[in-house]
Formats: structure tokens, sequence, C-alpha cells
């Protein structure tokens, strides 16, 4: 398991500098492409409000920000290992599997309400 994380560290510390190059610009995609680099990293939820704050500013869509972050924080495939380990498998994949398209939902609606009160 520590070297799961240790793996996982790793790797995010290399994408964390390119997530950017990773989204398309398409208003359909970047929010699945935000909700799975969301899900494969790794790290305390003030990392990903920093991330979403430098996405926003390279032009990356407030959809697919939005989606990244509540992946980030709600989905950890990092996490699945332990989880499936001391609450059940079924029960780990099928909660990061919810979690996963309701992150997309809720990042469509949020995108919704705010455009509802500009």
């Amino acid at each position: 398991m520590i070297g799961v994380l240790l793996l996982i560290g790793l790797l995010n510390s290399l994408f964390q500098e390119n997530y950017a190059k990773f989204f398309s610009g398409n208003f359909l995609i970047d929010p699945l492409i935000g909700s799975i680099l969301g899900s494969i990293s790794f790290s305390i939820p003030l990392t990903s409000y920093i991330i979403g704050g430098e996405l926003l500013e390279s032009g990356v869509s407030l959809l697919a920000v939005t989606a990244f972050i509540m992946t980030w924080t709600t989905v950890g495939v990092a996490m699945v290992p332990l989880e499936a380990k001391y609450l059940g498998k079924k029960f780990a994949i099928v909660r990061n599997i919810i979690n996963f398209f309701f992150s997309i939902i809720i990042a469509i609606l949020t995108i919704l309400i705010v455009n509802l009160f500009k």
C-alpha cells in the first residue's frame, strides 16, 4: 500500500505541471478529462483549488475545473485498495463510480446555476 501511495505521489507531481495540456477546449469532453485527472490525483483538497485556479488562468473551462475539483475530493483511485480492505471491495468500487458520475452532474448543475445569476 505504501508503494502505491508513493507511486501516485510521484506521478501526481509530474502531472501537476502538465494538467492544462490534457484539456482540448471541447465543452463535452473537457469535464470527462477533468474528472479522470481529478480521480487519479492524490493530495489534500487545498491543492486541487490551487491547481484549479491555475487551470482557469490557462483557459480551461469552469465546467472542466469544477469536475476536476469535485473528483479530486470525492473519488480516490489511489485509496481504493485501502478502502476495499476495510469497507469491502464492492462498496469501494460502487462508491467511487457513483461519485465519479455525480461529480460530472454536479459540475454541470453548478455551471448552469452560475450562468443563471450572471
